[in-house]
């Protein structure tokens, strides 16, 4: 038994591993398998004590900072019929619960595959993939707003069949919605719906092409007698005592595409999500941050509710330099709280607050592959917010930040 257990903590680090989130890692029966990845960085921003999206906030005295982004371990152990998945992450924060679930499935093709736990939010390309394997250092704006942590706790129902329909992978949800706290403030749940159809080795096994779409059906809870709804050009008060307790819509919907050529120059990756809908947010004030305003809550919000149609994108391409171990990264990521109203009106006479500001991030840098498991990232993001008539918002904050990541997956 033990040299089995040595066999298997050793050759499964090195079969072929899935790169979502929501898998064990390899659904071949075996013992306990332990994988994980550590990320180790070095950040400069361009003023002391921003607001980022690049691995959280900057303390109010430091523009820059030596930080673990990510220190994940993950135990799988799969059998005939069922598999298991812990995973935690460890860093100068401390250790979290990331991943904890169980998956039932048949135990010849496995196309039906039933999971209960804590598991990543199956919406999209982006949010399912994994952080040791994807090229650029963080996701997309928009989805740490919407979806922050990425994981929520509840269970879901997969589809992928194994024969002549594999293209097609099928998702449905049902999910506490207060994410990755997984503490539930009440008595509602989320539905998510995700449909992917992925072709490989197409035009002579050069050309890969995925795409998909994504809908998100929640609610999240109002606790006071007000609550704000966008209509023309500025926010209506909603007040009555029948509003404790109403249950604002939270609805996203997505689409994706993923395109990938193998040439003689090297490979090159071409990545979209675009994503829109009605995100239930706060007002910002001295201690909710602009961009804060209109995350997702994890915990009973306590001011009143504003209801923001919302819009947000990413495009993302890399493009490996000539058969070599060095890929160039290019990314433009969109997130605007108010798709309905211009930066020019928020701070007038109409209820908008630093919440409602568009953000624009243009990241460029390089990735340089030292061998299967060792990864060096070199990346500079220059954030664009366009100057509104707020006090302290009249032009574009200095908030840019250069990262430069070490990483050794195993």
């Amino acid at each position: 038994m033990k040299k089995s257990l040595l066999f298997f903590l050793f050759l499964i680090p090195l079969a072929v591993r899935s790169q979502s989130n929501n898998a064990p890692s390899s659904y071949d029966p075996h013992e306990i398998a332990i994988t994980g990845y550590l990320q180790t960085q070095y950040q400069r921003a361009q003023s002391e004590g921003i607001s980022s999206f690049s691995g959280g906030d900057f303390s109010k005295n430091s523009r820059d900072r030596f930080i673990i982004r990510r220190g994940r371990l993950k135990i799988d152990r799969v059998d005939k019929y069922s598999s298991i998945v812990f995973q935690i992450d460890a860093t100068q924060n401390g250790v979290q619960l990331m991943d904890a679930f169980i998956q039932l499935y048949q135990p010849t093709s496995k196309a039906l595959i039933f999971t209960a736990g804590l598991f990543n939010r199956p919406f999209g390309h982006s949010i399912v993939y994994s952080s040791g394997f994807r090229d650029f250092p963080e996701r997309a704006r928009m989805f740490q707003t919407l979806m922050p942590r990425e994981r929520d706790i509840g269970a879901m129902l997969s589809y992928h069949p194994k024969n002549i329909y594999k293209f097609i992978t099928a998702d449905l949800a049902l999910v506490s919605g207060s994410g990755y706290a997984a503490r539930d403030y009440d008595s509602k749940k989320d539905v998510i719906g995700n449909i992917a159809f992925k072709f490989d080795s197409l035009a002579n096994k050069k050309f890969h092409l995925g795409f998909g779409g994504s809908v998100y059906k929640g609610t999240v809870r109002n606790d006071t007698e007000n609550y704000y709804t966008f209509d023309g050009n500025s926010y209506i008060r909603n007040t009555n005592a029948s509003s404790i307790g109403y249950n604002a819509k939270r609805d996203y919907f997505g689409g994706n595409l993923q395109v990938q050529y193998d040439n003689t120059f090297g490979k090159t990756i071409f990545k979209a999500e675009y994503v829109a809908g009605t995100q239930p947010g706060v007002a910002a004030s001295s201690s909710i941050t602009g961009p804060l305003a209109s995350q997702s809550f994890s915990a009973q919000p306590a001011t009143d509710l504003y209801l923001r149609p919302f819009m947000g994108y990413f495009l993302w391409f890399t493009q490996q330099i000539s058969q070599t171990k060095f890929t160039a990264l290019l990314a433009y990521d969109v997130y605007d709280p108010n798709r309905k109203l211009k930066e020019s009106e928020i701070g007038l006479n109409n209820g908008s607050t630093a919440g409602d500001i568009k953000y624009s991030t243009l990241g460029y840098g390089c990735t340089y592959v030292l061998n299967s498991r060792v990864k060096i990232t070199l990346y500079n993001e220059h954030v664009v917010n366009d100057p509104t008539k707020l006090t302290g918002y009249t032009e574009d904050l200095k908030d840019d930040v250069f990262t430069a990541r070490l990483q050794y997956r195993w």
